[in-house]
């Protein structure tokens, strides 16, 4: 595999119809009646409010659950990816290896201790009807999450399941394959930023490391950040544009 890295944000998916996190309309933007996103992700709500939680993260997330990959997804499908997208897109194009940092929606993990690995399971989402009113829903969800009566309708440790997604609240860890993609930013001759607005501390990782090693990197964006770093290409451009210059077209 290429010694290129590529790392990806929202941006990439928003050609299939997913709409940035931080956009109008954005996953973190919008929140619910009486809580903010970055109150509303996270562990401790999950706890504490797991109906709430469940109803919100499945409103939110699952409604995307069956979008395309599009001509970015497939371009990248044979580089080195790190993306910080749950939308699972790259792996529907054919990215076999590729590291999702923040998780998928399309799997699930045991509620457990962070630092425990464990290997994700497939969340099967349509054994869920998404038309059942908001009561009937979250039993459903509760059933689904190993949530009962057994467990005081709260998630149970080591017992009850997750959403396989990194929540505010939450570490980089090995279940999200951190340490094995510090290795590939390390072993990187050259970083490739597609779609993300740096406002994630996986980008300012890469960022350091990158400047540290002293690589060539390239941001694509339409209207990208400017960085103090001298060794930084900048294209003023969509994924798609970036991807048929590359290719010649």
């Amino acid at each position: 595999m290429s010694d290129e890295l590529y790392i990806t944000g929202a941006g990439v998916s928003s050609a299939s119809g997913i709409p940035t996190f931080r956009g109008e309309d954005g996953f973190w933007t919008i929140g619910s009646i009486n809580y903010t996103p970055q109150e509303m992700a996270t562990r401790q709500m999950y706890l504490n409010n797991p109906g709430q939680f469940l109803l919100w993260y499945f409103k939110r997330f699952i409604a995307y659950k069956d979008a395309k990959p599009n001509a970015v997804h497939k371009w990248l499908s044979k580089k080195k990816l790190i993306t910080q997208n749950i939308d699972g897109l790259d792996a529907k194009a054919g990215n076999e290896s590729y590291i999702s940092i923040h998780g998928r929606l399309d799997k699930l993990v045991v509620y457990d201790d962070e630092m425990k690995l464990q290997t994700p399971i497939n969340a099967n989402w349509n054994e869920i009807d998404k038309n059942l009113n908001s009561d009937k829903l979250i039993l459903s969800l509760f059933d689904k999450f190993k949530i009962t009566k057994n467990t005081k309708f709260i998630p149970k440790f080591g017992f009850s399941l997750k959403p396989y997604v990194l929540l505010f609240d939450e570490m980089y860890t090995d279940i999200y394959r951190f340490s094995e993609a510090e290795e590939w930013m390390n072993m990187a001759k050259k970083m490739i930023f597609i779609g993300t607005s740096f406002s994630v501390n996986i980008t300012s990782i890469a960022l350091r490391i990158g400047i540290s090693n002293n690589i060539p990197i390239e941001i694509i964006d339409p209207k990208p950040m400017k960085l103090n770093y001298p060794n930084i290409k900048y294209f003023e451009m969509s994924g798609e544009e970036y991807c048929k210059l590359k290719e010649g077209l």
